[in-house]
């Protein structure tokens, strides 16, 4: 018998290319979304094979949700409002979505006997500013921003629904995930600001800001390997680059992958580039290692090459 996996925000960054990449291992996808952010030409070959099934609605909706996980085997949960800016404004319709969103579908799935489910969560976010570097998962959550604290909250119920009903709950903690067909993030913002003036480009904060970048093909491939690792109980995993990268880093690189020479850079100053923004992030990912066998394969210069003329080609096409 087929496994038959939900996605929610199946028509997201993420969604898409998890729902593109399964429908070829033969498993039944339900791909659910609401289409404020996602869009269903992402998955569109997808949905020409007979294994795969757009749903249009949200995960704020409980009946629905209850209908829609009937014989679902696992639920990979990659729906959100993912601006970490924009949480600050939208603290109750974010709390409504991604908090409220995500036990919605946990009790949905104890209504169902779902029995295992991947949650996206953020390793940028959820431990704040944290002492230690890199991070292992055990450090205490500190978010700093509403967003991160929507995630650290909506792990806090992956843990008791867990605990309560003996649930399979993977939290993977994601670095910054770039790549096809994302829409948002540095690398469109700079690659967007470089299209409007070649000559100059504005960096937020002091470029200093040192995170982790990961390309979603290694996002994609840490979620299947949590797919066939059984674990018991809930469990986070930090799913993130090996090393972290500066923003003036990825500004380089994103010149060079657009050919560009003699750019101008120019800063808005200050450590942060935003309220919320956390100045360092670089998770440790020995546990991904250890209980996932799993590490990132893409090289920065490679994935940035990659995005570049993905985004090249669907300027052409637009």
């Amino acid at each position: 018998m087929a496994t038959t996996i939900l996605i929610t925000g199946g028509c997201g960054f993420i969604g898409s290319n998890l729902v593109n990449r399964l429908v070829a291992t033969g498993a039944n996808i339900l791909a659910l979304d609401d289409l404020t952010a996602g869009n269903r030409a992402f998955i569109d070959q997808a949905l020409k094979k007979p294994n795969c099934q757009f749903i249009k609605g949200s995960i704020t909706d409980f009946p629905l949700l209850t209908k829609t996980l009937r014989d679902v085997d696992v639920v990979l949960h990659e729906a959100a409002r993912p601006d970490v800016r924009a949480s600050t404004a939208n603290l109750f319709s974010d709390f409504a979505v991604n908090v409220q969103g995500t036990v919605n579908l946990l009790e949905a799935m104890i209504k169902n006997d779902v029995p295992k489910i991947l949650f996206a969560s953020s390793c940028g976010t959820v431990y704040g500013e944290s002492a230690v570097l890199p991070t292992p998962e055990d450090v205490p959550l500190a978010p700093i921003s509403h967003y991160g604290a929507s995630k650290a909250a909506s792990e806090m119920y992956l843990s008791s629904f867990a605990n309560l009903y003996g649930l399979e709950a993977y939290a993977l903690r994601l670095g910054n995930i770039y790549g096809p067909p994302s829409n948002h993030g540095v690398m469109h913002d700079f690659y967007w600001k470089l299209k409007k003036d070649p000559t100059t480009l504005e960096i937020l904060g002091n470029g200093e800001q040192l995170k982790s970048y990961l390309f979603v093909e290694d996002c994609v491939n840490a979620h299947l390997k949590a797919l066939e690792t059984k674990i018991q109980g809930y469990l986070p995993i930090n799913i993130a680059s090996i090393e972290g990268t500066t923003v003036n880093t990825i500004a380089k690189e994103v010149i060079a992958a657009m050919g560009l020479k003699e750019v101008r850079l120019t800063y808005t100053g200050g450590e942060r580039g935003w309220a919320g923004d956390v100045r360092k992030a670089v998770p440790d990912i020995s546990r991904a290692k250890e209980v996932l066998h799993w590490e990132p394969t893409t090289a920065l210069s490679t994935g940035i090459k990659k995005y570049i003329q993905w985004l090249e080609q669907s300027k052409k096409t637009d």
